[in-house]
């Protein structure tokens, strides 16, 4: 038996609540959040915290065990990990940790730029191949036909591309604190926007759920 999630459409696949699997998904980046805005606080009352260095490499010491703990709950949830979450906690950890141990800001920074062209890569490749892999990670959410989640995908594909061309933009042209601030008033409402956007498409090619 496989260790990674079953195909949107296969019959086998465990469902998981789609609100835990946002809070499972988001949770981790809301930890960062808060532990570069109150890193300072959290080194006092934390001492070893104090040992990693500055408030962003707090809020990236609580991001690697923050991702952690989530793809954990999830396998115990379902027995299976979840390939979009998975390939984003392997970046999160070696990028975050080589930027705490070097303390370089910049490791941490380039992590989402590599990430958005990880996902939008593997969507786009994964069409050649006849995978529309964009299912795994939102049929909790909706329940596509496959061309629907072809077209979808490509969608994705692209604007995840573009995502990664504007966090190199905000990273290098502004501050840290911008660039953190940047992950919730930018990168966390952009998603969710585009995502209404396809609307239209997703109600063309909605199944009809069983019973």
């Amino acid at each position: 038996m496989g260790v990674f999630e079953r195909g949107p459409n296969d019959p086998g696949r465990k469902p998981i609540n789609p609100f835990l699997k946002l809070a499972l998904e988001l949770g981790p980046l809301g930890v960062f959040f808060i532990g570069n805005a109150y890193g300072e606080k959290l080194a006092r009352l934390i001492p070893p915290l104090g040992a990693l260095g500055g408030r962003l490499f707090v809020g990236t010491a609580l991001f690697i065990v923050a991702t952690i703990l989530a793809l954990a709950v999830s396998f115990a949830l379902t027995r299976r990990l979840p390939i979009m979450p998975f390939v984003s906690g392997i970046v999160v950890i070696v990028f975050g940790s080589m930027s705490i141990w070097f303390q370089n800001e910049e490791f941490i920074k380039i992590k989402p730029t590599i990430i958005y062209c990880l996902f939008g890569g593997t969507l786009l490749g994964g069409l050649l191949f006849g995978r529309p892999l964009l299912g795994y990670a939102f049929d909790s959410a909706f329940h596509l036909d496959d061309a629907g989640w072809r077209k979808l995908t490509l969608r994705w594909g692209i604007f995840f591309l573009a995502l990664a061309v504007l966090n190199e933009v905000i990273w290098r042209n502004f501050s840290t604190d911008f660039w953190v601030t940047s992950k919730l008033i930018v990168f966390l409402p952009l998603p969710v926007l585009f995502t209404f956007s396809q609307l239209p498409l997703i109600q063309r090619h909605t199944q009809p759920e069983e019973g």
